[in-house]
């Protein structure tokens, strides 16, 4: 279990965002932008068909150890820390001096991997959200609150250990997202078009 959550930390720690900027001979996305590694930004300096690949990527860099470690019959528990390893690798990547992404896609990739329903609650709250607000980051902090509680209803088990990891996870994506959340507040947060 030890070695399985040092390589879901290490997938975690790849940034699709730079790499997929590398390839297409865009910025850095560390330095243009919001300067986030993230598919809002390539967004910004990329259009859509590539911040739909970083979207991609990242979802599955959460939602593929997490698969295999339901396939490998671990705990629910066991599946969640599999989770925190791999958003703490995106937020925290030791192949980037530890300067990652907000988690947000990496979060939900694994809420799919962990339980289909609970991913599509988070991608439903964010659209509906997104959809009348209109800023993402406004989308995806009010889907990540919500988001134990319905993980902990939606999980048959009603797991109280589990969904306390998965507030762990909540309280590091809204430190991740402390600038937005301080544009926000200001009234200069940019507005997404759908």
């Amino acid at each position: 279990m030890f070695y399985f959550l040092i390589a879901s930390y290490l997938v975690g720690s790849i940034s699709s965002a730079i790499i997929i900027c590398k390839i297409f001979s865009l910025p850095d996305p560390r330095t243009e932008g919001s300067k986030n590694p993230g598919a809002t930004n390539v967004l910004r300096i990329g259009g859509r068909k590539l911040a739909a690949f970083v979207l991609l990527f990242d979802g599955l860099k959460g939602a593929m150890p997490v698969v295999i470690g339901h396939y490998l019959e671990f705990s629910l528990i066991e599946l969640t820390v599999i989770l925190l390893c791999s958003f703490l690798g995106h937020v925290f990547p030791i192949y980037y001096n530890f300067k990652g992404g907000k988690g947000v896609a990496t979060y939900l990739g694994g809420l799919i991997g962990l339980n289909f329903f609970v991913g599509l609650t988070f991608s439903i709250i964010w659209l509906i959200v997104a959809k009348v607000i209109k800023v993402s980051s406004i989308a995806a902090l009010t889907a990540t609150l919500l988001s134990p509680i319905y993980f902990y209803f939606i999980i048959t088990s009603h797991n109280l250990q589990a969904t306390l990891i998965i507030f762990l996870i909540n309280l590091f994506i809204y430190f991740t997202h402390r600038a937005n959340i301080k544009r926000i507040m200001n009234g200069e947060e940019e507005v997404i078009k759908f």
